[in-house]
């Protein structure tokens, strides 16, 4: 297990054309720590975390991830997590999981147990292995996914809206898989997302961007319990509270 790392956003801003999406974008992010980024459509959320994995240059300021400033793809800290799965539908479900690892040139035998590894993680150990996406629910290619991105052994995990694809009972459950994975692992995640009561389960703080363009407009400590899928704190009066906290902060920048 690699140890986490921090992330350092300082002063980031990014302009597409006539539309400034992201101005001076500061924030620290913490060595395994679980971070939330939430606000309006359009705020630029993905094109900050983008940014953060080197698919996006930005314009102004810098990001380092450990001690490598991000210039360009490549970096091997970090590892995305798409909203869309995006596995290849001609491979199966180790050979999705192997793909990050084929590309970093890694030998057949190593790619294969590293995929076997984090295919069991995420609960698709034996036959599912060898299912095609086309064979495997939404959920499960969801879990394909996540398993692709923890093959590679990241320090830090990208997640852009990983769950918005999927039924709500199916999202709770691998809310709960990946506070498990968390929990045990520690890797520095920040996510993307458009639910507050997702933001406010799954993370440590909740930063709030600002409506286009993107600034940081408040960042929210979540001083739950953990380890939070055992205890069940969706259900207790502080996570209702938060939640509300959250809203109201949001319903203000309408």
């Amino acid at each position: 297990m690699t140890e986490p790392v921090g992330i350092a956003i300082e002063r980031v801003s990014k302009r597409f054309a006539a539309v400034q999406a992201l101005v001076d974008i500061d924030i620290q992010v913490k060595a395994g720590e679980f971070l939330a980024l939430i606000g309006p459509s359009g705020c630029g959320k993905t094109t900050l975390l983008k940014c953060i994995a080197g698919l996006v240059a930005a314009d102004g300021g810098r990001i380092v991830v450990g001690s490598r400033t991000v210039t360009g793809p490549g970096g091997r800290e970090a590892s995305l997590v798409f909203q869309d799965f995006a596995l290849l539908p001609w491979a199966t479900a180790r050979e999705n999981a192997e793909f990050g690892l084929l590309l970093r040139g890694a030998p057949a035998t190593e790619r294969a147990a590293a995929a076997r590894h984090a295919l069991a993680k995420v609960g698709l150990a034996g036959s599912f292995e060898d299912a095609y996406p086309s064979q495997l629910s939404g959920g499960m290619q969801q879990r394909v996914g996540l398993a692709r991105a923890l093959a590679v052994n990241p320090q830090v995990l990208l997640m852009d809206e990983p769950f918005a694809s999927i039924d709500e009972q199916t999202r709770r459950i691998l809310q709960d898989d990946l506070l498990r994975l968390w929990s045990q692992e520690r890797k520095t995640v920040v996510l993307v997302t458009h639910s507050m009561e997702e933001a406010i389960y799954l993370s440590d703080r909740v930063v709030v961007l600002s409506p286009r363009p993107g600034r940081v407009h408040r960042v929210l400590d979540v001083p739950l319990p953990r380890p939070r899928e055992a205890l069940d704190v969706r259900a207790g009066a502080e996570f209702a509270r938060l939640v509300d906290e959250l809203w109201q902060i949001l319903k203000k920048m309408q």
